[in-house]
């Protein structure tokens, strides 16, 4: 037997973190209930995503509290602030203008 194991390898390194679009499994089941609305809005929707973007968004946001894929702007995940709703400094810029 070699020194790395009966399958080979170096038992001693400590593993990489996986690089981004490819995170771990949820083994613990801890974002369950909100991949399971988005499912099920999915099937509801004819799969049409589109209309499923807030389950999304809860899911990716549970990933996140939960440490199952690095932390991101909402916006790098091609989630744009909703349409009607303004920012409190853009909100400050219309006023100081008029």
């Amino acid at each position: 037997m070699s020194a790395g194991g009966a399958f080979g390898g170096n038992r001693g390194l400590r593993p990489v973190p996986p690089e981004k679009g490819v995170f771990p499994l949820d083994h613990m089941h801890e974002c369950d209930l909100e991949k399971k609305d988005y499912l099920n809005c999915l099937r509801s929707s004819s799969h049409q995503s589109e209309k499923c973007r807030d389950f999304s968004k809860k899911y990716l946001q549970c990933r996140m509290e939960k440490n199952l894929m690095a932390r991101q702007a909402m916006s790098e995940l091609g989630f744009e602030k909703e349409p009607g709703l303004e920012s409190s400094e853009e909100k400050n810029n219309e006023s100081i203008d008029n």
